[in-house]
């Protein structure tokens, strides 16, 4: 199984605890190595890594992770980091050609997520992005910043940052064909370079499934609180 991380941003919120976002420590590892080991230990073997901010430092942590867990990487280097996280991930379209994970670099998540996601099988065009559906009582989530998704019978029907009417919230873990591409290109045709806007594409053509993660855990990290709130629950997990 192939992955595709996003980790080109600049991670301003944050930017002053390191020297780029994913590798700032939690629980004494960068969050990176939280990543790709979680990654690792769900059967993924071979990632791309979309880089940017910083580039160097977290391309020779990688190195060094990948060369003592028998993991292949590639990596590619995103040069207009003012588009958005689309952009990043579109960037991948001439390296991957079959079903792949999709995570971002700046996600925590409970392994049984991404193993029950990987059992799963898309069909033909379609996408599935692993949604939680705790809405309330869900301390690990930072409403103003998440992004949410509509889902009726399985199906995305929206998503965004701002949807007025959800029922989930998106994890940022992904099992997608190559129609994600595809999909992300004809976003940046109307000027949006997020991935969302690919999402909402596929979503239009009913080519965007959800999957429930249950009762497992995932954290978003973008400032101070989530850092803290990430520290505490890899530490309960100890």
């Amino acid at each position: 199984m192939k992955g595709l991380i996003l980790a080109a941003g600049r991670g301003s919120r944050i930017r002053g605890l390191g020297e780029s976002k994913p590798l700032i420590k939690i629980a004494g590892r960068p969050i990176i190595e939280h990543v790709l080991a979680t990654s690792v230990d769900a059967g993924i073997d071979d990632v791309t890594i979309v880089t940017g901010h910083r580039e160097d430092a977290l391309r020779d942590h990688v190195r060094r992770f990948a060369s003592r867990n028998a993991l292949a990487v590639t990596f590619i280097s995103n040069f207009d980091l003012n588009k958005e996280n689309g952009h990043s991930a579109w960037l991948a379209k001439d390296r991957i050609q079959e079903t792949f994970v999709l995570l971002m670099a700046d996600h925590l998540f409970d392994k049984s997520i991404l193993q029950s996601l990987i059992e799963k099988q898309p069909g033909p065009g379609e996408i599935i992005l692993a949604v939680d559906f705790r809405l309330r009582g869900n301390n690990l989530v930072n409403l103003e910043d998440v992004t949410k998704v509509a889902v009726e019978n399985g199906r995305i029907t929206a998503i965004g940052k701002t949807l007025a009417c959800y029922n989930g919230f998106d994890t940022g873990i992904f099992l997608c064909t190559p129609a994600l591409f595809a999909a992300l290109e004809d976003s940046r045709r109307t000027g949006d370079t997020s991935l969302s806007g690919g999402i909402r594409v596929l979503a239009g053509r009913g080519r965007a499934r959800a999957m429930d993660i249950g009762a497992h855990d995932w954290i978003d990290i973008d400032d101070e609180e989530d850092l803290r709130k990430a520290q505490t629950l890899l530490g309960q997990k100890g």
